[in-house]
This record gives C-alpha cells, structure tokens and sequence, in this order.
C-alpha cells in the first residue's frame, strides 16, 4: 500500500508539473453507450468529489488553512474513459491537482473550499465544505466531526456533474501526529449535454483515512478515500494557524 501511495503521488505530481501537453480531453461522450456513460459518471465523480484533507478538530475562530495538493484517483473502467476521449491515453491512475483553503469560524465550526484539475485533461471542479466538529476533542478525548460538501465539474462541454456529501469522522493528535478517519456517502448527478444519453443519478459510499503531520506553521497530510470502486491518495502541503 505504501509503495502503491508513493507511486502514484510521485506520477500525479509529475503530470501537474508537466501541464496539459498531449492532452486526454473528454470530447467524445457522445460515443457512449449508456451503461458507459455510468461508469464514466462513476470514475470521475470519485475522482471529483470533495475529499477534506485535514482532521477533524476545529481550527478555532482564528484559524486558517491554505494548501496545495497532489493525488491520483485509480479508475475502475479505464477503456471507457479512453473512449470518452476519443482514444487519447488515459492512465489507470488519474492525477488530480489543487488549490484549497479552510477558514476556522466559532463554535467548531469550518468552511473551506477547493479548486481542482484533473491535468492533461478538460476537467476543472471546484466547491467547498461546511463542517462541524460537535466533539471538539481534548487531551483525553477525539474529536468528530460532521461535514457536508458539493463539487460542481467545469471544462467538459458533454458533461455537466455535480457531487454532493456528507461524512462523519474522528480524529486524535499524539504529539505532531494526528491521524484521523471517516465513512460517509456521496451522490454523484450527471447529465451529457448535446447527446442523447439520459441523466445518471446515484449515491456511492466511501471511507476514508489520513494522517495530519504537524510542523508549525506547516501541515502534511496523506489522505486515502475509497469511493464506490475507486481509490484516491492525496498529499496536502499547507500553511495553518
């Protein structure tokens, strides 16, 4: 698992860093049969949808959190995908790249949001969170947290998705460690504009774990998040205080 994490963190890394030459955009959705159109709905939606990348404490009515992020989202259906693209190259490992920012508000409560891309493809999706930690957690006791969240997909002229979430997770620091994990569900709603596919709307259950290392005023995170069939790692550079 490590091995596979460092792999695929290290090509997502490599291909945001590359930009968008030979590009796999997804220009061809109208070519899909609708069973298709599911598993690509499926597969991106995964990739896409809002994954929080930090514990799940508050960060207080001062706190802030802006960080950059890498990952890749391994797909389940892979050919269908090339499809979509008209027969470009698209890896089993799909990377992601982002912008994010959380802002701590009272009562434990967060807001945050995100800007992504999926490089060397057509695919931008930005969107936010609201999350409450309703067991702020101490020195003896974790901290839970509820969040609710929507992502809305850009760039893709045949594809308009919105995701949507909620999740419940639990976090405990042991020094400049904090570890932390959740379950929750994620409905994913996709339409092809200009095509005659029919809308594809329907819920997908993930899990999710990560580790917060903590280097004042920095933070690392590795996240993995398993959504339906498909697994995302994350890494998370950020600037918190």
């Amino acid at each position: 698992m490590r091995h596979r994490l460092a792999t695929h963190l290290a090509a997502a890394t490599l291909c945001a860093a590359t930009g968008a030459a030979q590009a796999a955009d997804f220009n061809f959705i109208g070519t899909l049969t609708q069973a298709e159109f599911r598993a690509l709905s499926e597969d991106i939606g995964a990739a896409v949808s809002y994954k929080g990348m930090i514990p799940s404490e508050g960060l207080g009515i001062t706190g802030f959190d802006l960080g950059l992020s890498v990952g890749a989202t391994e797909v389940a259906n892979r050919a269908t995908l090339i499809k979509a693209a008209g027969g470009a190259d698209v890896p089993k490992a799909v990377p992601l790249a982002g912008v994010r920012v959380v802002k701590g508000l009272p009562f434990d409560i967060d807001v945050g949001a995100v800007y992504l891309t999926l490089p060397k493809t057509n695919v931008r999706a930005a969107g936010g969170e609201l999350r409450w930690a309703f067991i702020g957690g101490n020195a003896a006791l974790p901290a839970v947290a509820l969040r609710a969240s929507l992502m809305n997909l850009s760039g893709v002229d045949q594809l308009e998705m919105r995701t949507t979430g909620v999740d419940l997770s639990i976090s405990k620091g042991i020094l400049f460690l904090t570890p932390y994990a959740g379950v929750g569900r994620v409905q994913i709603d996709a339409k092809a504009p200009g095509t005659t596919l029919a809308r594809e709307k329907f819920q997908k259950d993930k899990i999710f774990a990560g580790v917060n290392i903590a280097f004042v005023p920095m933070a690392l995170v590795i996240e993995a998040d398993k959504t339906g069939e498909a697994t995302s790692y994350g890494l998370k550079l950020a600037v918190r205080w």
